[in-house]
């Protein structure tokens, strides 16, 4: 006879065979097998959060550092629609997580309708892959297919349903092993017609994306600039991809428009779109007439109103990158001297404001003050609000995966599970979370699970007692202010009452001594940092648009 084993332990196998180091989730009673299965793994382990939420977002995250899935789970009904956010901040960020939840006996049921959700419907839309495990026996290739899929371009969220009665079936399947896959090259054909659009330029721009955020990409493409000496921006989500202290660093696409970054894109004559993603919003708009665009990515272009290319290099984005680097030749006529005035500008706009030291603490002094304080290897995570886009415009980022923002769902209550997951994976690297009040309380409760896990890091919360980027939007769309404010607890006492250690900041110089000190001291931090979000409106709506025009 047969080696058969129960199909839970069956399930363990496979995840293992995938290289799984962690599953993060709230279990429920529909998946006490799996959970009984689990606790004899060598290899994985167990992180229980207190919501599927931050579970979810801790998978994404560590989908998003390793390239490897991030692996979540959670009961049938309430527990699997809790992570239904998460789900949509994976698959749109483009980070690979697969989400296992669990369901009321399929064959036979006692129960009615009790908690029944047709789970696997409701997760089609927000994954790349949602299926029912209906048989024991199917397991090991559905797990090789769900795990091939989150990992391929674009990566995304997977999800797979485990019925309580199909978990405690007896199987004699065995994993399937993992697939060496590579992704196809670049046509030489499409390369030779971007090289010749590029040598044809007289002031072409690169233009970083999200999809740019692969390891052997940022290498190829600093070799790129290298070789040729063409200047390159970023969107929000490719900060990072490659050193912002590079002196043809233009800045970040933080803003929609009419941001100095914007007007120097507006001088180039032929684009370089590397890794864009349709998630963000443009950087740039085309024109009938305008610039060449050369669209770079695993996938061709989605065509909309202001995104048409008129070349496409499709493959391996590094390898694409390569191509063009050996093929090009760096012509004499190219002049990025005013390109190059816009960054000068910029620059020094922003100065003047990052060592402005009021109190509350003004938002570009805060921005300062944080990348100071951090190392050059230092992990921050953005939630979201709009000190994001003052972070994203000025916060200089040194390395890929530095800077973990949101620019995709653009989901609050993502900050402080992502820095909990980045801790987790660096241990001797300095991480902070960096939240809203606001994006702080959606998920306040994971404090008790960095605890508990013993990590090492810090909670920087920018309070203004109201939903202030929703606030700053009410008062440029001429509405009066109303509707978005609220209390909060005394974050310095909240935090001790998990055990972290509180901070309330009351100075500017005040703020260098409390970030010090928890980036130099062990355990879970969280600091009460009042801001000032009173000129918003002013410098990001009004003042960079004026000052950018006179050049």
């Amino acid at each position: 006879m047969s080696d058969t084993k129960k199909a839970s332990d069956l399930f363990i196998e496979c995840l293992e065979e995938e290289g799984v180091e962690y599953i993060f989730g709230v279990p429920g009673e529909e998946n006490l097998d799996f959970l009984e299965s689990l606790s004899s793994s060598k290899k994985i382990k167990l992180i229980l959060t207190r919501h599927e939420q931050g579970a979810g977002f801790m998978a994404a995250t560590y989908g998003r550092h390793t390239g490897k899935t991030g692996v979540c789970v959670a009961t049938l009904g309430p527990g699997a629609t809790n992570f239904v956010t998460a789900g949509a901040y994976a698959q749109l960020g483009g980070m690979p997580m697969m989400m296992i939840t669990g369901q009321k006996p399929i064959k036979k049921s006692k129960q009615g309708r009790f908690q029944i959700l047709d789970v696997v419907d409701m997760m089609g839309p927000i994954t790349k892959f949602a299926h029912q495990l209906a048989a024991g026996d199917n397991i090991p290739s559905r797990i090789r297919e769900a795990f091939r899929l989150a990992e391929e371009e674009k990566p995304g969220a997977v999800h797979l349903e485990f019925p309580e009665d199909i978990a405690e079936e007896q199987t004699d399947s065995r994993p399937i092993p993992r697939s060496i896959a590579r992704r196809p090259s670049a046509e030489p054909k499409a390369v030779r017609m971007a090289v010749n659009a590029l040598e044809s330029a007289k002031c072409p721009v690169l233009v970083i994306g999200a999809g740019a955020n692969r390891k052997m990409t940022g290498r190829m493409l600093h070799q790129f600039i290298e070789k040729t000496g063409i200047p390159f921006v970023t969107t929000q989500m490719g900060k990072g991809v490659i050193d912002e202290r590079h002196p043809l660093f233009l800045g970040c696409a933080a803003l929609s428009a009419g941001d100095f970054v914007h007007r120097a894109i507006e001088d180039s004559d032929c684009i370089v779109n590397i890794g864009h993603d349709v998630i963000e919003k443009p950087p740039f708009f085309m024109k009938p007439n305008g610039p060449t665009v050369i669209h770079v990515s695993t996938k061709t272009a989605e065509v909309d109103p202001v995104y048409f290319p008129q070349i496409e290099v499709i493959g391996d984005i590094a390898n694409a990158i390569w191509q063009i680097k050996e093929d090009v030749v760096p012509q004499g006529k190219w002049n990025f001297d005013h390109m190059l005035a816009y960054r000068t500008a910029e620059v020094e706009h922003t100065t003047p404001l990052s060592q402005d030291n009021r109190f509350p603490i003004f938002p570009p002094h805060l921005v300062q003050a944080t990348r100071d304080a951090m190392p050059e290897d230092g992990i921050i995570c953005l939630d979201n609000g709009v000190y994001k886009i003052w972070f994203a415009r000025n916060y200089t980022a040194y390395l890929p995966n530095t800077v973990l923002l949101d620019n995709a769902l653009a989901t609050m209550g993502a900050g402080l599970p992502s820095a909990m997951m980045s801790a987790m994976l660096y241990p001797g690297r300095k991480v902070m979370a960096i939240c809203g009040d606001g994006g702080f309380m959606m998920n306040s409760q994971e404090m008790e699970t960095a605890v508990r896990l013993g990590l090492n890091m810090t909670v920087l919360i920018l309070r203004d007692d109201a939903y202030g980027m929703i606030r700053w939007k009410q008062a440029n769309m001429g509405f009066k202010d109303w509707g978005l404010t609220y209390g909060n607890p005394d974050f310095v006492k909240y935090a001790e009452s998990y055990g972290a250690n509180g901070h309330r900041v009351e100075s500017a110089d005040h703020l260098k001594e409390v970030l010090d000190h928890c980036l130099s001291t062990d355990g879970v931090h969280l600091i009460d940092c009042p801001v000032d979000y009173s000129e918003n409106d002013q410098i990001l709506n009004h003042d960079i648009k004026e000052l950018s025009k006179k050049l």
